[in-house]
């Protein structure tokens, strides 16, 4: 007769719980932290509505989709925003300076070790200031989580890093010459386009799979993520920077070179922990590269999300800003030592098929 395993206890099972409290009551205390930080900063915290028309122009990302039903029984489409960033900045152009917000966004298609469909993003943005000031915010919130959690070491894995160290800049034509031995920026042209092939070929001489229908993008994230990620942050956080500007839709070009934009991920532990930009603020640029994401989507996936056309109509008078998404329950993790991001949420999402 088969024996069965039975299946794990729930979350909520007070051995399970008891082994994750120190990390949610860890989590309180850094969230409070953060809070305070970003107030002796002159930052107003915001609140931002969870629905919206459009949850973001990526090809890559996955919205939950829902309904609204009017008085009249008429139904309209809406979505669970994937970051707060629309209206966020739709603010800036409100008048605001310097804002933060802390709160609740949702992915589909995304569970695992790192990933979860309803996480927490802290996003901030600082008016007329550069985004090498969002690289000191990141360091210095690094900083911060270690010492409220009482901790000099973040732990991922079998990585460890030191919070308090001042983090490497690593540009992606640096990391992608030093990790793949490929010219990345060979493969760019002076107006941004990009030349499929020759990143193909550099690819495949270093080692990389690549299929017949692979794009230039397709191609730049594997090598990305095969021979880049999973090595920086280790001793030190990184901060990759400057990214074609083909892989930076809402980013400005760098004045000094049009072939990268003012773009960068933090890592820590080989995890990916934020994403900055020096912030597009031309309506027109925008709605090109937001077209030209939903026909990757629809090639791709076979479906697309709107374009928010009041965002576009704010855009036109935002002001130029820097802004930066953290992931903080990554945070939380790498300060706690936790494996698996649903230890640090109070109350995981149901598990489904």
């Amino acid at each position: 007769m088969p024996l069965h395993t039975p299946p794990p206890s729930p979350w909520w099972s007070l051995e399970r719980h008891a082994d994750r409290r120190g990390f949610l009551t860890t989590r309180n205390r850094i969230t409070r932290a953060v809070r305070t930080w970003f107030a002796a900063r002159d930052f107003e915290e915001v609140e931002t509505a969870a629905l919206q028309v459009s949850p973001g122009n990526e090809a890559h990302l996955h919205a939950f989709a829902t309904e609204a039903i009017g008085h009249d029984g008429v139904r309209s489409p809406l979505y669970l925003h994937t970051s707060p960033e629309f209206a966020c900045k739709t603010l800036l152009a409100a008048g605001e300076q310097r804002i933060f917000s802390l709160g609740k966004v949702w992915r589909n298609r995304e569970r695992g070790p790192l990933h979860h469909p309803e996480f927490t993003m802290l996003e901030w943005y600082r008016v007329r200031e550069p985004y090498e000031a969002l690289m000191a915010d990141c360091a210095g919130l690094l900083a911060l989580a270690a010492d409220t959690a009482g901790t000099r070491t973040f732990r991922f894995r079998d990585l460890t890093m030191d919070p308090f160290a001042e983090p490497e800049r690593l540009t992606q034509a640096e990391a992608f010459d030093r990790m793949a031995g490929i010219d990345l920026l060979a493969t760019v042209a002076a107006d941004g386009s990009t030349d499929r092939d020759a990143l193909a070929a550099a690819a495949r001489a270093a080692g990389i799979r690549v299929a017949q229908d692979d794009t230039w993008a397709d191609v730049f994230s594997r090598v990305l993520v095969e021979k880049i990620e999973p090595f920086l942050g280790q001793g030190r956080a990184t901060i990759l920077c400057e990214y074609p500007v083909a892989e930076a839709a809402l980013a400005r070009p760098k004045p000094s070179d049009p072939r990268v934009a003012e773009r960068f991920e933090l890592y820590g532990c080989g995890v990916e922990l934020a994403n900055a930009f020096g912030e597009l603020t031309d309506a027109a640029e925008q709605r090109r590269r937001f077209e030209a994401e939903m026909t990757e989507k629809l090639r791709v996936y076979g479906e697309t999300y709107p374009i928010d056309e009041a965002f576009l109509a704010a855009l036109a008078h935002m002001p130029p800003a820097s802004g930066s998404a953290l992931g903080f329950d990554r945070l939380v993790m790498l300060a706690t030592g936790a494996s698996r991001i649903d230890q640090v949420l109070w109350v995981p999402v149901a598990e489904t098929p």
